[in-house]
């Protein structure tokens, strides 16, 4: 790395070396460049007051606010001292500790020592002079190599969740909290939040890769089944930077809408309404045309979404290819069943849908085929409208509707189709009232209290927790002003809470210019990719019975394996067969890549097992034998895959057969 030899030299000329802390900025700089930045720029002087223990090693001591002294160490012997402590700490399974302050680093060389270099280490630790002091006092170099030591120096939450986004899966297998005596006296209060933020975040990761692994099948044959309406329309670019500087209104679902849903009729010509597909029905029933609606669900029962209405000619859907193809087929007006694909196709000519850039198309159809610009992806419809609207270079983006808790102890807003659904249960001892409150309350393990805009409190439930977490995150990289106009639940660290009459008097008084439509003359079906895509897509499906055999035949060996144990002359013979299968599978890397994307949770199991070999220290056959049982449930788990991506590849090129035909009896004179 240039820069660390430059540095290097920088050092040897213009003060005495400090070996330690050399060797510990340079790793520093491999792992965490911005830190070590702010490090160097500290003062040469900016140190704490440090002195020798009786046994030699060094303390340090800081001033507290009420003039006290208080040593981070023991004066006696302080490496003992964390030696002793992290004795006293039971991993578990937890793959993750949250050290509290980093004094000079004793105790994180400490944890190193008794849990190993697998775990991930979070130090809370606000003072960067505190950060340097360690680094010249303690060689840290081995722990900040091994890049699992994660020092958190302020809690800002957009670029604490893209530092934390790399451990997601380490943080849900368990977190452990180391808290030295001193950490409960000397900046406490920031530890604590610092735990709470790793904890929320936490709880995000869980949800999120809960499902992920939940619906890792259903999600790939969405898409899949997706791939003709994929390949035959225009990509998200058609839309990008089309309404820049005019204002968007983004309209959720929530209790709230109620409010300001009707002040929208006067305000389509001025902003850019994005409708979350639980609103369209209501919005159109009053007579309010939106210009986009997001859609991300992958459950069939979302096409009641766009069933029975008149959807608007200049209507675009802007959905991720694994929303269900029922709502695609549903919004185009061509029915949710395979047979339908004359419809859909036909429809395809007026209806206009984008589906955002997913990597599994690429690697169902190819590069070229699936090939378009990445836009975020959202974890909701309203995540997907706040990221359109940055798409289109809206500003301001303002949400109504959005209220991410139970305002007036209603979990709906009047009108949506769940109200409808629920119609058949209404009388005299059932009210919407009731069902409202019934819906929040099956929750009530998982509700919490939050502040809302009035900043009382107001009850939320995890998952739309987890959402505010993502919301707030994502408010703090937006170069748009966010407005929140919901008037009502919530409060949005990041947004600026007014009513929307007042957002409207302020932002929406001109017109949008008719030329920001030029996107609705673009081809919304393009016929030509369809038997391109088709023919790709049956190659893998070919590949996929070549790869089926090797599995199957390691999957004999490995059972094979487990009874040869005990007679090593027999089992290594064996086993050189299992790493020439292991060579062929690499050969099938992609196929290899799609049955891990519809197995999810053998990737997972796959990572808690290698965990637990890793803490529990196991060797000699019973290692061995663990490690067989381990690769035997993976492969079996990838069977499992091949098996279902078999099915969802014959349903996609069924699909493909379907509207293929359907497009040459439309051009047959």
């Amino acid at each position: 790395m240039l820069y660390v030899d430059l540095y290097n030299a920088y050092v040897q000329t213009v003060t005495s070396i400090n070996r330690v802390f050399l060797d510990n900025m340079r790793q520093l700089w491999r792992h965490d460049a911005k830190l070590a930045q702010r490090i160097d720029e500290l003062p040469m002087d900016a140190t704490l007051p440090v002195q020798s223990s009786k046994k030699g090693a060094m303390t340090a001591s800081v001033s507290t606010s009420d003039g006290r002294t208080l040593f981070l160490h023991s004066r006696y012997d302080p490496a003992r001292e964390a030696q002793e402590f992290c004795k006293g700490l039971v991993a578990g399974d937890a793959a993750c500790v949250i050290l509290c302050g980093l004094g000079l680093g004793y105790h994180l060389k400490a944890l190193f020592e008794h849990f190993g270099n697998e775990t991930v280490v979070f130090v809370s630790e606000p003072d960067l002079i505190t950060i340097k002091t360690a680094l010249e006092t303690t060689d840290l170099s081995k722990e900040l190599a091994t890049g699992q030591v994660v020092i958190l120096t302020d809690l800002d939450k957009a670029g604490l969740h893209d530092r934390l986004s790399r451990y997601s899966t380490s943080l849900m297998l368990g977190t452990l909290f180391a808290v030295p005596p001193v950490a409960r006296d000397h900046h406490a209060d920031y530890h604590a939040d610092c735990r709470k933020a790793l904890m929320d975040f936490a709880h995000f990761a869980k949800m999120s890769l809960t499902t992920l692994v939940r619906n890792a099948g259903i999600t790939c044959r969405n898409i899949a089944n997706n791939l003709p309406a994929y390949v035959t329309t225009p990509p998200a670019d058609v839309l990008r930077r089309r309404f820049a500087g005019f204002p968007a209104i983004l309209v959720a679902a929530g209790p709230s809408l109620a409010k300001n849903i009707d002040q929208l009729r006067d305000l389509r010509d001025s902003a850019v309404i994005i409708a979350a597909q639980t609103t369209l029905r209501p919005l159109l029933e009053r007579g309010i045309r939106p210009h986009f609606v997001t859609s991300l669900d992958f459950s069939d029962l979302s096409r009641q979404f766009f069933e029975g209405i008149d959807i608007p000619d200049d209507l675009v859907l802007v959905a991720e290819p694994k929303a269900s193809w029922h709502v695609i087929d549903a919004f185009l007006g061509g029915g949710s069943s395979a047979s339908s694909n004359e419809k859909s196709s036909v429809a395809a000519k007026r209806r206009r849908i984008i589906l955002l850039d997913n990597q599994f198309a690429h690697r169902c159809v190819g590069e070229d085929l699936a090939k378009r610009t990445p836009m975020e992806p959202g974890a909701t419809v309203m995540h997907l409208a706040f990221y359109l609207a940055q798409w289109l270079h809206c500003d301001p983006i303002t949400f109504i509707g959005q209220d991410l808790g139970f305002s007036g102890h209603c979990y709906y807003a009047p009108g949506v189709v769940m109200h409808r659904t629920w119609a058949p249960e209404l009388g005299r001892f059932c009210t919407l009232e009731l069902k409202e409150w019934e819906r929040i309350a099956r929750s009530r393990a998982i509700l919490r209290k939050v502040a809302d805009i009035h900043d009382r409190p107001i009850y939320t439930d995890e998952q739309m927790f987890t959402y505010l977490e993502q919301f707030e995150r994502d408010f703090a990289k937006c170069s748009a002003k966010v407005i929140d106009a919901t008037e009502g639940g919530a409060k949005k660290v990041g947004a600026v809470v007014m009513t929307l009459e007042e957002m409207a008097s302020r932002h929406c008084r001109r017109a949008i210019e008719p030329g920001c439509f030029g996107y609705l003359d673009a081809n919304w079906f393009d016929a030509s990719k369809l038997r391109p895509a088709r023919e790709v897509l049956a190659a893998r499906r070919r590949e996929l019975d070549a790869f089926r055999a090797l599995c199957d035949e390691t999957h004999c060996l490995l059972h094979e394996l487990q009874d040869l144990i005990d007679t090593p002359k027999d089992f290594n013979r064996r086993i050189a067969r299992v790493d020439e299968l292991r060579t062929l599978v690499q050969n099938h890397s992609l196929l290899f890549r799609m049955v891990r994307d519809v197995s999810q949770l053998a990737e997972l199991q796959k990572l808690a097992s290698d965990r637990r070999l890793a803490v529990d220290e196991v060797t000699g056959r019973a290692r061995a034998r663990r490690q067989l049982q381990r690769d035997r449930r993976f492969i079996e788990s990838l069977l499992e895959g091949c098996d279902q991506l078999e099915r969802i590849f014959d349903e996609a090129l069924s699909r493909f057969d379907g509207t293929i035909e359907a497009a040459r009896v439309k051009e047959t004179p």
